[in-house]
């Protein structure tokens, strides 16, 4: 079958990959689509560790076309999800607590496993979310990373509707992210990204303020005109997005860190402690956010852009990517 797969080079390459027979717990995959993440280009840059030949993916969907002896969770013709978070241990702490995307003995699709950029895709079972009827494919595959990502973001920051919401970066991310806090939080938004762009796309997506902080002070602009944002979720991948923030929100705020730039970020220890400012880390989104992620796609409350392309442009998508000039969600044809 045919794979995209990381190369030694730092490149993505389009192979023939054999796979294995199903184990138990497992499911094949006949593969719909595939979105492509920024985490995709971290892994094929080896900017994690290298990762050669490990096919890439974690924002896949597909049809179920064979599932192992004993399954119960899926069945032959049910659309179900290749998601970053691939599979717990299923007995330690974190997966007992709710907090099974912190299993220290996680796989992750396109990563520690074969993800979901192939004709073909073996997942363990229980653990690839079935996607509700009335949900397009290449919107679910958006969904299973960048949607269920900013989502459980967003209930991390423990904002409440009507309060003031910095979103940081709006691209793949943080535009479902805009979407996610508007019309399903009820929160209200400072938009903020270099890109004019981008904040053209946020305004069209319902944003009540968009800054660009190449041209504006954003953190004085918070404070004056809202007091301060009452917490920030950081997509971006650079340094100054994450120092602004913290900047940016009031007493008692939350910066809520998403994007993986390789940088550190600057924290006045005072201003954390006297202003009781909570930085916390939010990584991805357990089965049961992706489950309540996919709902509010299907009722139509979330929105992707999504632009479908073939195999063969994978390498010109990382550089679209790095160019800063994808708008919404590129995702990999993999039907077709």
């Amino acid at each position: 079958m045919k794979a995209i797969v990381a190369t030694k080079d730092h490149k993505a390459a389009v192979v023939e990959k054999e796979f294995r027979a199903l184990q138990p717990g497992e499911a094949l995959l006949d593969m719909i689509c595939c979105g492509v993440c920024h985490t995709d280009l971290h892994v094929k840059n080896a900017d994690f560790g290298d990762k050669s030949g490990v096919v890439l993916g974690h924002e896949g969907i597909g049809v179920v076309k064979e599932v192992a002896p004993g399954v119960t969770s899926l069945k032959v013709g049910d659309r179900a999800s290749v998601a970053w978070f691939f599979e717990g241990c299923g007995y330690c702490e974190y997966c007992t607590s709710g907090r099974e995307t912190l299993c220290r003995s996680v796989k992750n699709a396109g990563y520690t496993a074969d993800g979901g950029m192939a004709y073909q895709c073996i997942v363990t079972a229980d653990y690839a979310v079935k996607v509700p009827e009335g949900l397009d494919s290449a919107a679910a595959s958006s969904i299973t990373c960048a949607g269920v990502t900013t989502y459980k973001a967003l209930k991390e920051s423990g904002v409440r509707p009507g309060e003031w919401m910095l979103l940081a970066g709006l691209g793949g991310l943080g535009n479902l992210a805009l979407q996610y806090a508007k019309n399903v939080f009820g929160m209200k938004v400072i938009a903020m990204d270099i890109n004019d762009g981008q904040l053209d796309f946020a305004r069209e997506c319902g944003a009540d303020i968009c800054v660009n902080p190449l041209k504006d002070d954003v953190a004085a602009i918070a404070m004056d005109k809202v007091g301060g944002c009452h917490g920030a979720v950081v997509t971006a991948v650079n340094k100054a997005a994450f120092d602004t923030s913290v900047n940016a929100v009031r007493a008692g705020g939350c910066v809520v860190a998403v994007g993986l730039p390789v940088e550190t970020m600057d924290l006045s220890i005072p201003r954390l402690v006297l202003d009781g400012i909570r930085v916390v880390g939010s990584l991805v989104g357990t089965r049961q956010d992706l489950v309540e992620a996919f709902q509010f796609a299907a009722e139509g409350k979330v929105v992707p852009k999504c632009q479908m392309r073939p195999m063969e442009d994978i390498n010109d998508i990382f550089e679209e990517m790095e160019a800063g000039k994808i708008r919404g969600r590129m995702v990999i044809d993999l039907a077709h």
